[in-house]
C-alpha cells in the first residue's frame, strides 16, 4: 500500500504537534500555607520574571494568591537557586486550572501582571536598611528599588517611579515627637540639626515647611497616578502635614516659635488622603500625633492581638483582592509609633482591608487619589511585635512564610496589573 506523499506530510505534522502539545507546560508557584517554603522570596521570582519581559498571571484566592508562570529552564533554575517551591504543569492542566477560576461560582480570578514596576523608597540617605520592614523584605525578596529623599522629591524625581514607599517619616516638622525621651540624646540632636541643614539648604526657614513642600509633591504624584505605600507614623503624619497646611502646628522646641493659637480649628480634613475628623496632639512631650493613633487606646493581649482580613470579590473587586492575597486570612498584629487607626477617623470612601473588630482598629487601609492609589498599613515591623529604637534588625530567613510581610508585597505587584475599578 502506497502514501500519498501530502498524507505522509500531514501524518508528519499532526505527530509533532501532538509532541509538543505534550511537552508544553507552565510553571505554577504555589503560594497555599502546606506546598509554599518561601512565601516572600516567591514574590522576587514573580518580580524577576516581569523584569525579563515576560507575563505573570496572578490566580486570585487559588491557593492562597499563585502564580503562574511560562516554563523555562531559567525559570526553573531561579526558583531553585532561591528556595522557592515550584510546580512544573503540563500546558492542559494549566487551562483546567485558568477554566476553573473562570467559573461564575468561584470566587477567584486570573489577573494578567505586565510589567516590572519601578520602585523607589523615600527614606534618609544614612537610614540603615533594617530600620524600615519595606526595605528588609525587599531586600530579602531580592527585588531591587532606589532610594530618594527630599532634594529629589522636589525636583520631581517620582515621576522616574511607578511605587513609592514612604519609610517611617515624620512630615509635620515635629522629629517624631521623640522630644520627651531623647531630646539629649545625640542621635537625636544630630538628626535635628542635620533636618534644619537640609531645609535651609532647600529655601525653607523651618523643617515642617520643607517637609509639608514634600508632601505635597507626593500627593501630585499620587494624583498624576502613582502608588503610594506607607508603614507606621508615614501614615498619620502624611496625612497631618497635608490638613494643616498653612498652620503652624509646631511647639517652639520643634522649630523656635509658638504654634499658632487654636490650630486645631484650622485643620482642613478635605485636603487628606485617608482621615477625617482627628484631633492633634498638643503636648510635646506625648509620644504621638493625633487621635488616628489607636496605640494608646489599646486593651489586647499579644497572646492573642491578631487582625482580619477583608474578603472581597475577586472577579468584581480585583484591586483589594489581590492586596489581601494571603495563605491565612488572620493576621499577627504588631505595634509602632502608628499601630492602627480609628475606625472613626478613617473616611468612608477609603476600603479598610484589614481590621480588629473587637477594637474598632483599622489596620490596613487602600484608597484611590486622583489617578492614583494609596495604602496605609499600621505598626512597625510585622515579626517584631514592640520594635523599639536601637533594638537589631528582624532576620527574615526566620520568616519566610511571614503573612504579614506579605501585604508589603502584594503592594510591590499591584502596579503590574490591569486594573479594574472596584465595584465595593
Amino acid at each position: 500500500m502506497r502514501f500519498n506523499p501530502s498524507y505522509r506530510l500531514l501524518l508528519v505534522v499532526l505527530l509533532l504537534m501532538s509532541v509538543v502539545s505534550v511537552r508544553a507546560s507552565r510553571v505554577l508557584i504555589p503560594m497555599d500555607a502546606e506546598y509554599q517554603k518561601d512565601h516572600l522570596k516567591a514574590y522576587g521570582i514573580a518580580y524577576w520574571t516581569l523584569s525579563k519581559d515576560l507575563k505573570v498571571q496572578w490566580l486570585l484566592n487559588y491557593r492562597g494568591g499563585s502564580f503562574l508562570l511560562p516554563d523555562s529552564e531559567e525559570i526553573r533554575k531561579e526558583c531553585t537557586i532561591r528556595g522557592v517551591s515550584y510546580e512544573v504543569l503540563s500546558d492542559n492542566k494549566a487551562k483546567g486550572i485558568l477554566d476553573e477560576i473562570s467559573s461564575p461560582a468561584k470566587n477567584q480570578e486570573a489577573v494578567v501582571l505586565e510589567k516590572a514596576p519601578r520602585i523607589v523608597v523615600y527614606s534618609p540617605k544614612g537610614n540603615a536598611p533594617w530600620d524600615d520592614a519595606v526595605t528588609m523584605v525587599l531586600t530579602y525578596a531580592e527585588i531591587p528599588y532606589d532610594v530618594v529623599y527630599d532634594e529629589e522629591v522636589l525636583a520631581d524625581k517620582l515621576l522616574m517611579y511607578d511605587w513609592l514607599h514612604l519609610h517611617h517619616e515624620d512630615f509635620t516638622g515635629q522629629y517624631g515627637k521623640f522630644y520627651r525621651a531623647y531630646k539629649m540624646a545625640p542621635w537625636y540632636i544630630e538628626q535635628k540639626k542635620e533636618a534644619e541643614k537640609l531645609a535651609a539648604k532647600l529655601g525653607y526657614d523651618k523643617v515642617s515647611e520643607a517637609k509639608l513642600a514634600v508632601a505635597l509633591k507626593i500627593r501630585d504624584y499620587v494624583v498624576g497616578g502613582g502608588f503610594m505605600f506607607a508603614m507606621c507614623s508615614a501614615t498619620d503624619s502624611f496625612d497631618i502635614a497635608l490638613s494643616a497646611e498653612g498652620v503652624d502646628i509646631c511647639e517652639p522646641m520643634f522649630d523656635g516659635d509658638p504654634s499658632d493659637p487654636n490650630y486645631q480649628s484650622r485643620i482642613d480634613y478635605d485636603k487628606t488622603f485617608a482621615f477625617t475628623g482627628f484631633a492633634l496632639e498638643r503636648d510635646p512631650n506625648v509620644y504621638e500625633f493625633s487621635s488616628i493613633d489607636m496605640t494608646a487606646k489599646r486593651r489586647i493581649a499579644r497572646e492573642v492581638d491578631y487582625f482580619t482580613l477583608m474578603e472581597f470579590s475577586a472577579k468584581w473587586d480585583p484591586v483589594p483582592t489581590m492586596l489581601c492575597q494571603n495563605h491565612t486570612a488572620l493576621i499577627k498584629g504588631f505595634m509602632g509609633q502608628t499601630t492602627s487607626f480609628n475606625r472613626g477617623e478613617v473616611k468612608s470612601s477609603v476600603l479598610v482591608l484589614g481590621e480588629n473588630k473587637a477594637n474598632g482598629e483599622a489596620r490596613y487601609i487602600h484608597g484611590i487619589k486622583g489617578k492614583g492609589f494609596f495604602t496605609f498599613y499600621g505598626g512597625h515591623d510585622p515579626e517584631d511585635y514592640q520594635h523599639r529604637v536601637g533594638d537589631p534588625k528582624t532576620e527574615l530567613e526566620l520568616h519566610p512564610n511571614s503573612p504579614g510581610y506579605r501585604l508589603i508585597l502584594n503592594n510591590i505587584l499591584f502596579p503590574a496589573a490591569k486594573k479594574k475599578k472596584h465595584k465595593t
